[in-house]
């Protein structure tokens, strides 16, 4: 008797960005334009490094990533940075976790992986909005 061919786990959109991600790679942290938002998820281990080049405008000209996790982390990670570029500040951190939940169609398992990338983004506006705070200040 032959068994069933195993069906995939991830949709196509996870397995689009974790085969293919975009944007992986440091900016550098000490530039002034650059913020950097590191968060972690205790339960399952996954951490995510995601940082924003944003122009005098407040337009965030580049985005990179790194991420230590499964499949379905890396992939929101990945259209985390695509959804970002070319985007002001404000316009980011209205980006939802279910947004990104959605489009990579993740399970309700897998929800934290979306969760992490929302709340890097969101780290990464707060650093680059204290760089700029520090500097505006001295």
């Amino acid at each position: 008797m032959r068994s069933q061919p195993a069906q995939r786990a991830y949709h196509e959109n996870v397995v689009d960005h974790y085969e293919k991600p975009r944007n992986v790679g440091s900016l550098n942290k000490n530039d002034p334009d650059v913020g950097t938002g590191l968060v972690g998820a205790p339960a399952c281990g996954d951490v995510m490094k995601l940082q924003i080049k944003v122009d005098e405008n407040g337009y965030i000209i580049d985005s990179k990533f790194k991420t230590f996790g499964c499949g379905s982390a890396i992939a929101s990670s990945s259209v985390a940075t695509e959804w970002i570029r070319g985007k002001t500040l404000d316009e980011v951190v209205k980006i939802k976790n279910s947004d990104i939940a959605k489009h990579l169609s993740l399970p309700p398992v897998k929800l934290h992986c979306s969760m992490l990338a929302e709340d890097a983004i969101k780290a990464a506006v707060k650093d680059i909005q204290a760089k700029r705070a520090a500097t505006a200040s001295s």
